[in-house]
């Protein structure tokens, strides 16, 4: 993982603005290599009245989608809730939790939008490119553009059009359950993300990677709630 690009966190608005401008210029879209065999899933919860975030990562083998480890992480909440800005609030522990396990996943996928951003750079695409790793944004709700509803069963896709560009896919991932959102976060075309997010779905309209963190945090929040978070495990 080359972590060599970087930037402060403690930034005005207009400086976040500026960055986003900035690192969106520096995404790539590649071809998806075909050597993935470990995939990692990103999610996130919060503890507000403890000032907390929780951040989540489950590895998985690929393409079997076994569960191979989970990583948790807490800290301070950086940066209030902004909406286009929340890569600003949950990028600094993520990345504390991927360059403590940075080996062990050839692909990342987020709950959360790649390019499909007002800047071009939600938190798919702000890690992506600061950790130079192919990187998914597979959202369940919308942030910017407009689409035609996708037929109602599993593989049907709608771009999504934002400023006249196709910024990301709006894919039916199970017959008769709301779309997801899939864009290009780096290092990845939006033909591969799709596919990719659509061979992560078994039994469940989110991708397993994204569920598995899901569970993880969100059973460690219930642990931190009960004050029972001694050798807490995610399951």
């Amino acid at each position: 993982m080359d972590s060599k690009i970087g930037h402060p966190w403690n930034v005005t608005l207009e400086e976040a603005r500026e960055l986003q401008s900035h690192l969106s210029r520096q995404i790539k879209e590649t071809v998806l290599p075909s050597t993935i065999r470990q995939v990692a899933g990103f999610d996130v919860s919060y503890l507000k009245e403890r000032n907390l975030i929780i951040a989540g990562m489950a590895i998985l083998g690929y393409p079997s989608l076994d569960l191979i480890d989970q990583f948790l992480l807490t800290d301070r909440i950086p940066f209030p809730y902004i909406p286009g800005y929340l890569s600003f609030r949950e990028a600094p522990v993520l990345l504390k939790l991927i360059r403590q396990n940075c080996d062990l996943a050839d692909i990342y996928v987020f709950d959360g939008h790649g390019i499909a951003h007002p800047r071009g750079l939600g938190i798919a695409s702000h890690i992506g490119v600061m950790v130079q790793k192919p990187s998914i944004g597979c959202a369940k709700k919308k942030l910017i553009g407009q689409y035609d509803e996708p037929m109602m069963t599993k593989g049907a896709i709608s771009p999504l059009i934002y400023q006249d560009r196709i910024v990301g896919n709006v894919v039916r991932t199970k017959n008769n359950v709301k779309p997801v959102y899939i864009s290009i976060g780096n290092r990845i075309s939006l033909k591969d993300a799709t596919e990719f997010i659509l061979t992560c779905t078994n039994k469940y309209r989110i991708p397993e990677p994204t569920r598995q963190a899901h569970i993880c945090v969100t059973n460690y929040r219930k642990k931190l709630l009960s004050n029972s978070s001694d050798d807490v495990k995610c399951n």
